[in-house]
């Protein structure tokens, strides 16, 4: 008799950042569902736990859902996700929206595989153990507090973690070990976690327009400044006017000015900067030179608050810009060895979701063997320092 396939794993991917349904408050977690007999009915068989891991950044928003065994039972991308550029109202919706989508079809695939009886009506639960949020930009206090309460009213669980999208890709490349991570997509940011100590520090990352240095949206803001300065005559020629030109449909590089691109779209031209320093052109080369530098600069300066100069630690390179672009991390590599010799650098391997999967695994684990005290005060272990404190 032929073994019957494994079903696959569902997925969904947003075509906008913005739902076009009407908004959602919370989760959906006991909605009505059909029966054997093709009739609707509001009572679901009782779900086992599972666990809801998300990754919101600046270009989307990355959730998967496990069972109690690690297995991946649904995954999910929407929009992006960090509140500092698209705002807390955009921020939640894309969160709510990719947890909806995993939850409704795990619950799905666990009736198809295992329908079991139905609970009687005042037993029906959440079936969410643990809600781990790795979130772009949520590390400021101001913006950490409101987004963390309304976790815990959207999307019921036992377990609530608001972190930095940093700590769960730390989490995902080496658990809890001591480290850094410098990060280079949309944006950039540097932490470090130093479980010896009880400490998570953080380097840059204050955000556009002031401080995300070294970053896609960085690089490629200067491959236009680049274009213009060489249109006037203020800089050498490049060939990044006729590279932008041809990729945003313009007549010339001057009708950039009002078209008033979104971050995320100016970001979007950063691998044009690197294809024109690969063809050997000087501006483009500088650019990324400057970038490695920047991005160095980032990672020293952790260094150098942790004492960490004679140290072997692993340090772990993540984003687009930094794992894509070899010349760039070669660059980066270099500098950062002036500062830490022993310094093991990494490439971020497994997405960081995973880390938001194994946290909520691991305090589910955790709260198993110390009881519910633990509830309410994971949340703490992922604060981050600023450089005073």
């Amino acid at each position: 008799m032929a073994r019957k396939k494994p079903s696959p794993i569902p997925q969904f991917t947003a075509r906008r950042s913005k739902i076009a349904d009407p908004p959602i408050r919370s989760i959906r977690l006991n909605a009505p569902h059909r029966n054997g007999s093709g009739v609707h009915s509001p009572r679901a068989p009782r779900p086992l736990p599972l666990f809801l891991g998300i990754d919101g950044g600046g270009t989307r928003t990355t959730a998967w859902l496990a069972d109690e065994r690690g297995k991946v039972l649904a995954k999910a991308v929407t929009g992006p996700s960090n509140p500092l550029k698209v705002g807390v109202e955009a921020c939640e919706c894309e969160i709510l929206a990719a947890a909806n989508h995993v939850v409704a079809a795990g619950l799905s695939r666990q009736r198809a595989v295992a329908p079991g009886p139905s609970p009687a009506p005042n037993e029906v639960k959440s079936p969410l153990q643990a809600v781990v949020v790795g979130l772009a930009g949520v590390d400021r206090p101001q913006m950490h507090g409101p987004i963390f309460a309304w976790l815990k009213r959207a999307i019921p669980a036992l377990h609530h973690v608001l972190t930095s999208d940093a700590a769960i890709g730390l989490y995902a490349a080496i658990d809890n070990q001591p480290a850094i991570m410098v990060i280079s997509g949309t944006g950039s940011i540097a932490f470090a976690q130093d479980p010896e100590n009880q400490r998570v520090l953080r380097s840059g990352g204050w955000g556009i327009p002031f401080d995300d240095a070294g970053s896609g949206y960085e690089i490629a803001r200067q491959g236009v400044e680049a274009a213009l300065r060489g249109l006037d005559g203020r800089g050498p020629h490049t060939m990044l006017g006729q590279m932008i030109c041809r990729e945003l449909k313009l007549r010339d590089i001057t009708e950039i000015i009002p078209k008033q691109l979104s971050s995320k779209e100016i970001a979007a031209l950063f691998p044009l900067v690197a294809t024109a320093a690969r063809k050997g052109d000087l501006s483009s080369r500088l650019i990324l030179r400057i970038a490695a530098n920047d991005l160095a600069l980032l990672a020293s300066a952790l260094i150098r608050r942790l004492g960490w100069s004679r140290r072997e630690f692993p340090l772990v390179c993540s984003g687009g810009v930094l794992t894509g672009n070899k010349s760039l991390r070669d660059q980066f590599s270099d500098r950062v060895r002036k500062s830490a010799p022993r310094a093991c650098i990494l490439l971020l391997r497994k997405p960081p979701v995973e880390g938001a999967l194994a946290m909520a695994r691991e305090m589910s684990q955790k709260d198993a063997k110390q009881g519910s005290a633990t509830r309410g005060i994971s949340n703490l272990k992922h604060q981050i320092s600023n450089p005073k404190e």
